[in-house]
């Protein structure tokens, strides 16, 4: 029996969630993992290497991907967690033991002013990669074999994007925000998203994955940042229509600040909105934070989907999906397809 092959869609930690929900599901069944990950992020380290080095790819959201994916095995999960690894800021005792060991660490220490605070492990890593492979899959894929990942990740383009979004604020005005992470932290609400340039080189092996999947799967995540980003890219989006595969839609449990204002049954209007032709066959949406959930059906059935409703959220009653409880729901809607 051939595996069932499922391709996730998403970044940073929603995708992460995605992802370590399968690994959960694939206990149970026999699933070829593939994250297709967003790359319009912009903030934090990934931010800065895109503006210093002027990196190809900004690597964050592509880096927990691969955490996510880690394999079990004792020197993989250290690997993993080393590319986690964010370096902080020096102490000032810190910095003045390294400046007293003599005259020419003295000279470094003033020049670099703790270039490393703030950058992670694997974002250098993978930077490196890039430069030296100069091939971004190649890259990805070697740092796959480093942490054992029990899956691929792919780039939804091969170069960065910049997002950009129309905010109405609460007096009326409005305001054309750039960057994802301003996206992500704007006040009012996100009327309308694009990307920067509007046709990126989708990833060719992003393309092929799609078309051969089993099972195509939207979210949880930033809506407007890490989940539409994918229905934008003309030629992935292309794919996602015309491929046979069936189509999930896992919902956030709460609203983020870039969709304050959104409903439950707004997160499937704007799929809509964004690729009209899209169809879903499944929406699953945890039975308490989902809210009234006749307005959620009817926004599933839009889209032609089933609406399935099951606890998948952290016993703590956080809005954060328990990857365990996700995964166990996964497994009987990805197993019917046998």
């Amino acid at each position: 029996m051939t595996a069932i092959r499922v391709v996730a869609f998403g970044g940073g930690h929603g995708l992460s969630a995605s992802l370590r929900a399968l690994r959960h599901s694939a206990r149970d069944l026999d699933l070829e993992i593939t994250a297709i990950v967003t790359v319009g992020d912009d903030g934090g380290s990934s931010g800065r290497l895109r503006v210093e080095r002027d990196a190809l790819l900004p690597p964050g959201d592509l880096r927990q991907a691969l955490a996510a994916l880690a394999a079990d095995h004792p020197a993989h999960r250290l690997t993993a967690t080393l590319m986690q690894h964010r370096f902080a800021a020096m102490t000032t005792a810190a910095r003045e033991s390294v400046v007293g060991r003599g005259p020419r660490l003295e000279r470094r220490a003033d020049r670099s002013k703790d270039t490393l605070a703030g950058h992670t492990v694997g974002n250098l890593l993978l930077l490196g990669l890039i430069e030296m492979l100069g091939d971004p899959v190649a890259a990805l894929d070697h740092a796959a074999e480093m942490v054992g990942a029990q899956g691929r990740v792919l780039p939804m383009a091969l170069h960065a994007v910049g997002i950009e979004a129309d905010v109405v604020h609460a007096d009326g005005s409005r305001e054309t925000v750039r960057g994802q992470h301003s996206v992500a932290v704007a006040e009012g609400r996100v009327e309308a998203v694009r990307l920067d340039p509007a046709d990126p080189p989708a990833c060719p092996e992003a393309i092929t994955a799609v078309r051969e999947a089993d099972w195509l799967i939207f979210g949880p995540g930033s809506w407007y940042t890490s989940v539409l980003p994918h229905l934008l890219v003309p030629r992935l989006a292309e794919a996602i229509v015309a491929s046979p595969a069936r189509r999930l839609v896992t919902l956030n449990l709460s609203p983020d600040k870039e969709t304050i204002g959104l409903s439950t049954a707004d997160h499937l209007a704007a799929l809509h909105w964004y690729l009209p032709s899209l169809r879903v066959d499944t929406v699953l949406a945890d039975v308490k934070w989902a809210g009234e959930p006749e307005p959620v059906r009817a926004a599933a059935q839009e889209l032609g989907a089933e609406l399935v409703l099951v606890p998948v959220a952290v016993a703590d009653g956080s809005p954060r999906h328990d990857p365990e409880a996700l995964g166990a729901a996964l497994v009987p809607v990805l197993g019917a397809t046998r």
